[in-house]
């Protein structure tokens, strides 16, 4: 499906990942919808898009655990753009504790069940209520009618310490890949997800340099850390080529993550 012209939501689009896949398909002529937990980051992003391409983009504040905060964006997305006919599902939120703590405490369930909230349930809810939505387009070329790309990480498959409830999560979205893929194979909608490695995002770039340095010679090439203009490239790819369908890539430069 060739991006421009069409409407994009990408979730988690205030920061990260996120907010650099906003931007990378707006320079590719779509209209962008930027939804975040963080409504002023959102805002912010979708601001400064606006600042570079005109009038091609909104920031909403969106809890994607939530069917009608869910709801409620989609509405005002498609009041203001029109329809939807992509989805990026970047938003997610991290942890990391032992099953047993150093003080021999169990970790706490809610941290736990908090993560595949957010991470597995929310992905599956957006991507539930945007692929109604889709459904119901008409179809373009090759018969598409829409594109869901999804994020999991590396974890997924090469969890480490105290990443039981991430990887849990991001192996979630990986399992149900094929499976949503196949079972919105009917209304022309494919599904897609990206598992990237270690890369620079806001949060990395607050560790001290030694850190940074430290896990950018864990990769083997290009050994440094991955820039979220790579992601949001591969994002596009993934719109553009009609064969990509149910599938998980990582992009992760050959890395293979170590127990600790």
């Amino acid at each position: 499906m060739k991006i421009e012209g069409h409407v994009a939501i990408v979730t988690g689009g205030g920061s990260g990942l996120g907010a650099q896949t906003a931007r990378g398909l707006a320079a590719l002529g779509a209209k962008v919808a930027v939804l975040d937990i963080n409504g002023d980051g959102a805002e912010r992003v979708a601001g400064e898009i606006d600042a570079d391409r005109g009038n091609r983009a909104i920031g909403l504040r969106c809890d994607i655990t939530d069917e009608a905060s869910v709801e409620a964006a989609l509405a005002a997305v498609r009041e203001r753009f029109g329809p939807v006919r992509l989805l990026m599902n970047v938003a997610g939120i991290g942890s990391a504790k032992r099953i047993v703590g150093k003080d021999g405490r169990a970790a706490p369930l809610a941290d736990f069940r908090r993560v595949i909230e957010v991470n597995l349930i929310g992905t599956y809810n957006v991507a539930r209520l945007v692929a109604a939505q889709m459904a119901a387009l008409e179809p373009l070329a090759d018969g598409e009618r829409g594109v869901i790309v999804n994020t999991a990480s590396v974890a997924a498959f090469d969890g480490q310490v105290g990443q039981e409830a991430y990887s849990a999560s991001k192996g979630g979205i990986v399992s149900m890949t094929l499976p949503m893929a196949r079972d919105l194979a009917q209304h022309g909608i494919r599904v897609v997800t990206i598992a990237p490695g270690l890369f620079l995002t806001p949060l990395v770039a607050e560790l001290p340099e030694a850190v940074q340095a430290s896990l950018a010679a864990s990769i083997p090439f290009p050994q440094r850390l991955g820039k979220p203009e790579e992601f949001a490239q591969l994002a596009a790819a993934i719109v553009e080529n009609v064969a990509l369908n149910g599938e998980v890539i990582r992009l992760d430069g050959a890395l293979r993550m170590a127990p600790r």
